[in-house]
């Protein structure tokens, strides 16, 4: 694996491991979890498919699962050196990013608002990228060393 998908990996799993900490507990910043909790309010009334399936989703929970699927997927993204796991977790933190930025345009945020989730949504799909690019040159030498010994 190159080192630039091992920095990305490690840097996004923790940066999600942070942001998932900071929705969940109040412990690194209090003004910013409040915040937060203040956002989330907006944002589970703005839930995809609330309005259509008739469901309340508590701000309190959504904002909680949010977190915790950030700290779990940024962890497996992280420490885990399995890629089928570190790219199940890039594709869910995908998804979050995503809903992120549905989110922010249901309630009108500003671009400000909306950036961070933009830019995060963006370095997740480069990370998917690299690791397909090195993946089909990886079986591009294999097929090219298997074709060479049948030469001989």
């Amino acid at each position: 694996m190159s080192i630039v998908l091992k920095s990305l990996s490690v840097l996004l799993g923790l940066f999600f491991i942070f942001v998932g900490f900071i929705k969940i507990s109040n412990y690194v910043s209090k003004d910013l979890h409040k915040d937060l909790r203040k956002e989330y309010v907006k944002y589970a009334k703005a839930f995809p498919f609330a309005e259509t399936l008739d469901i309340k989703i508590p701000s309190k929970w959504y904002r909680r699962a949010v977190g915790g699927l950030e700290i779990i997927c940024g962890s497996a993204m992280a420490f885990i050196p399995n890629a089928k796991i570190k790219n199940g977790a890039n594709a869910c933190l995908l998804l979050l990013t995503l809903l992120a930025v549905y989110s922010h345009y249901v309630v009108s945020d500003k671009l400000e608002r909306t950036a961070p989730s933009l830019v995060f949504f963006f370095m997740l799909t480069g990370r998917l990228v690299v690791y397909y690019q090195l993946k089909r040159r990886e079986e591009e030498q294999i097929e090219a060393q298997v074709n060479g010994f049948k030469q001989e």
